[in-house]
């Protein structure tokens, strides 16, 4: 039958240092982000480019201040 214990004159196999397994634990889940992320995404780089350009906007109109008064253009033509 077999055993469910080592020999004793064999030695436990080295595992691996905790530090080095939670290092390599913490890219294994940042490289599933980044794989969920681009999932049905067939031009990651054009997708990245728009997002870039919204965040800029949107920082030019929080950095511009507060609309004039009433906020609303109404013309009439």
């Amino acid at each position: 039958m077999g055993l469910c214990f080592p020999c004793p004159g064999e030695s436990d196999a080295a595992s691996p240092d905790p530090e080095e397994k939670r290092a390599k634990l913490a890219e294994a889940a940042e490289r599933r982000q980044r794989e969920a992320a681009s999932r049905g995404i067939l031009d990651v780089q054009s997708v990245e480019e728009k997002r870039r350009k919204k965040e800029r906007i949107e920082k030019q109109i929080a950095s511009s201040g507060p609309p004039p008064e009433g906020g609303l253009r109404w013309t009439v033509s």
